[in-house]
């Protein structure tokens, strides 16, 4: 049932430099978020080249700030070349301070990165703490290698800027999957405002499909934005080439983010494999998902999100680098009897890529092996939400009465 606000702000920052991840999760919830409030208008900060290429509801809209780019080395760069790093994050801040100045949000929320890319967001933090926002700090179901998030987290004084600033921290997982904050010195007020609200369940639009669509069933191989994808795709194909009996169509979407000269290489070599399609990118991928026999990935956040959503029997080869994040999602899921996991150094053997797929496709959906099939995000987040508005209103009210 809709609920009605009186003209009810959230504003989303999703910093995105190296995937499509961090703005799908924001879409997702902010999507969820206006079909449940009429009166709520949503507005996301963007650093996603191609923010533009999704669609969106009515009452959502985007503000793009300059992009930057993540490196294999998780070293940063500016999309354009020509313009310095440091200038490119001074217009973002500036971007992100004068967006929330102007829109003056009930409720401001913060994607994965507690003070944004290089802490650009956090003198918008102080504003609008000072401003009497609510602040939230949305967290991935795991962030990284415990090792790795404390290292980072205590050489950016971190930890203690959450506190400071965020008022509520939703995990986006359920608590018996995984501890995003495991094995890090987690102050007790911090731990306190932390919710764990599940898995972000996703559903597909009722718009016609459009003409690419394959027909009848397909294994659908994606590695989400694709911009550290292109040994896995390489690895399927290969596996194709090699075995003449793996003849379950296939279709591999390459991802936006996909350096030209990998791209190529692979829509070349795909186009002279039978029983494969290669296509370069779907604004849609939900629909893609729900449509295939099963789905081989590399395991980041939203797809894994999409396999649970979509009960699809799933095989996951996670990267290892920059970030542990995907193997140990991965290893979890695969232990609860979710997904099906094989390391990347089992992928490049092209007979033992051909088994798993062959298996892949008579493997029964997660509903079938496991009891941790949960997808309670958005509607918790939507409860949350609601109390959280409805707790302002009325103290407004209060301070207008008085």
């Amino acid at each position: 049932m809709t609920r009605r606000l009186e003209d009810a702000r959230i504003l989303m920052y999703s910093h995105d430099t190296f995937g499509l991840g961090h703005l799908r999760r924001c879409r997702a919830i902010a999507h969820s978020l206006v079909e449940e409030f009429r009166g709520l208008n949503i507005l996301i900060i963007s650093g996603s080249p191609i923010a533009g290429a999704f669609d969106y509801r009515a009452r959502v809209d985007f503000v793009k700030i300059p992009s930057v780019i993540k490196l294999r080395n998780g070293e940063y760069t500016s999309m354009e070349q020509h313009i310095d790093l440091q200038e490119t994050l001074k217009m973002r801040q500036a971007i992100i301070r004068h967006t929330a100045e102007s829109f003056q949000p009930d409720i401001f929320l913060v994607d994965k990165e507690p003070m944004g890319l290089r802490g650009e967001v956090e003198d918008t933090l102080a504003y609008l703490k000072a401003s009497g926002t609510t602040l939230v700090l949305g967290l991935r179901d795991v962030m990284d290698a415990p090792h790795l998030l404390d290292a980072e987290w205590k050489r950016n004084d971190i930890m203690r800027k959450i506190g400071r600033y965020y008022d509520r921290i939703w995990v986006y997982g359920p608590p018996d999957f995984y501890d995003p904050l495991v094995g890090l010195d987690v102050p007790p007020q911090v731990r306190g405002r932390m919710d764990f609200v599940g898995f972000l369940q996703r559903s597909v639009s009722h718009e016609p499909a459009p003409e690419h669509r394959p027909r009848g069933d397909y294994i659908l191989v994606t590695t989400g934005g694709g911009g550290d994808g292109a040994s896995l795709i390489h690895d399927v194909l290969h596996a194709y080439k090699e075995d003449p009996e793996l003849t379950h169509k296939a279709l591999i979407v390459l991802g936006p983010y996909m350096p030209g000269e990998q791209r190529q290489k692979l829509l070349k070599k795909g186009a002279k494999i039978p029983y494969v399609e290669v296509i370069e990118f779907d604004n849609r991928m939900e629909e893609l998902i729900a449509d295939a026999k099963a789905v081989v990935a590399m395991g980041g956040y939203n797809t894994y999100c999409e396999i649970l959503s979509f009960d699809k029997p799933a095989l996951i080869v996670p990267r290892v680098n920059p970030r542990e994040e995907q193997l140990i999602r991965a290893s979890r899921a695969a232990e609860l009897g979710l997904v099906q996991m094989l390391s990347s150094d089992d992928s490049c053997d092209p007979q033992v890529l051909s088994r798993a797929l062959k298996e892949l496709v008579h493997r029964p959906p997660p509903s079938q092996t496991s009891q941790a099939l949960r997808l309670e995000g958005l509607r918790n987040i939507s409860q949350i939400v609601g109390d959280l508005l409805e707790d302002r209103a009325r103290a407004h009210l209060t301070v207008v009465k008085g």
